[in-house]
């Protein structure tokens, strides 16, 4: 595959674009809720829920510095562990973390689409839609990588303009008087825990950056900075946007309201179009999320092949000399992407996940397998190896502390045990898999 193709900022949008997708605009009456109006208690929820993504890309960093081979997630687990925990980590993401996210994501984007045109429309269309969408960032990112990282990093770009006016606008002209600090020493219900992990899941998204490691200019320096400065960047820009809107429109009004609040502040922002002019805003948002995660999945089966970890590896692992790209890795990628976006229109249509998705497990079991990787740098700062006690030591554990919370976040989920099982089916096989394949060759 080509070097060098993408820079710094390339690496820093994508984790940025995949991460604030369209989520953040429709959180703010959910936090106020939970913490009973109180503005200050939202901003330490916050701080609480980035746990998960702030230590842990400072965690994954020390593994990134040292590791630059394809595969990102991968070369990282054969790194810390073995082959077999490798394959593991490289199945699960590419036949379940990725496709699952990809296709509920690109649904999401159908559904924007449709209001942003003002489309009566059911979960057909919405899908349909979200098929089209699909298709075009995978065919982008096939006949040129470099196309795809100036869509990312454009569509980065424009997503945070209207984050940004809004949390300017409630600085400059809302009511700072509503941010009580005494809140949070009289809050007499810790109702609000229920509140970190919702936001801690509008975090996620930010390992996939790792997928283009080896393709990223001086990679062991700048995917470090990229995976420091882009989750403490998504933080500040959260905080400043919920703290901006809670001045600028009211907490109460916002609790009342509902989602419909969002409409209000783009309309008191930008007059009477505001509203279509903010649904633009987030129809950008969710498809630069859609195109960042297929720029990681792409890239995926790829990985596997080169270490003769998937099926036909010696064909998947091809790489067209004229594009740059390893083509039959992007299909059977897109065609994993396919079935899911397939199975997540059926689970919907007959209601088999109620108040859920297809992608919510994988979310989950995802940050499970993050603490093997955590685990192997805390010994390696035990060890000396990673040198201070913050980068060795508090981070490795603070990254296992947010993993630990979306995972109780999870528990109230009726189907848990259920979803638990087919991930841990998909993790056996792949083990399976690699020790046939290994014993075979």
């Amino acid at each position: 595959m080509k070097k060098n193709e993408y820079g710094l900022f390339t690496a820093i949008g994508m984790i940025v674009g995949i991460v604030i997708g369209s989520g953040i605009f429709f959180k703010s009456d959910n936090i106020l809720i939970a913490t009973n109006g109180s503005i200050t208690l939202g901003v330490i929820v916050f701080s609480i829920a980035a746990l998960g993504i702030i230590f842990g890309s400072l965690t994954i960093s020390e593994l990134a510095s040292r590791e630059s081979k394809a595969g990102g997630i991968i070369t990282y687990a054969e790194y810390s562990y073995n082959e077999s925990v490798a394959c593991a980590f490289g199945w699960f993401h590419t036949f379940l973390y990725y496709p699952t996210l990809i296709a509920v994501v690109s649904w999401v984007s159908g559904i924007y689409i449709c209001m942003l045109f003002g489309i009566e429309a059911g979960l057909a269309t919405h899908t349909s839609i979200g098929f089209v969408v699909m298709i075009v960032l995978y065919i982008l990112n096939v006949l040129s990588g470099k196309l795809g990282g100036y869509f990312q990093n454009a569509s980065t770009v424009i997503k945070i303009i209207p984050l940004i006016l809004i949390a300017l606008a409630g600085i400059l002209f809302g009511n700072p008087s509503e941010i009580k600090v005494d809140d949070v020493v009289h809050m007499q219900s810790a109702s609000w825990i229920a509140a970190i992990a919702p936001i801690a899941f509008s975090f996620d998204g930010w390992i996939i950056a790792t997928s283009i490691g080896h393709e990223i200019k001086d990679s062991k320096r700048n995917l470090p900075k990229a995976l420091i400065i882009a989750p403490l960047f998504i933080l500040i820009i959260y905080v400043l946007y919920f703290v901006g809107i809670s001045i600028y429109v009211g907490p109460e009004k916002i609790m009342a309201l509902g989602d419909a609040h969002v409409d209000l502040a783009a309309s008191m922002i930008f007059g009477p179009w505001g509203a279509k002019i903010i649904l633009t805003f987030v129809v950008v948002s969710i498809i630069g999320t859609v195109n960042g995660l297929v720029m990681g999945h792409v890239r995926m089966p790829y990985s596997l092949a080169i270490r003769n970890m998937f099926p036909n590896s010696n064909k998947i692992k091809l790489v067209n000399d004229k594009l740059g790209m390893p083509i039959y890795s992007a299909i059977v990628a897109f065609i994993i992407s396919l079935i899911c976006l397939i199975v997540h229109y059926i689970t919907q249509k007959y209601n088999y996940l109620p108040n859920g998705d297809i992608s919510e497990i994988s979310i989950t079991v995802n940050y499970l397998l993050y603490i093997l990787l955590y685990i192997k740098v805390l010994k390696m700062g035990l060890s000396g190896e990673v040198k201070g006690i913050w980068k060795g030591r508090i981070n490795p554990i603070l990254a296992m502390g947010g993993s630990i919370i979306i995972l109780f976040g999870s528990f109230s989920n009726p189907l848990f045990i259920q979803y638990l099982l087919i991930c841990g089916t998909l993790l056996i096989a792949s083990v399976l898999f690699w020790k046939f394949k290994r014993k075979n060759v």
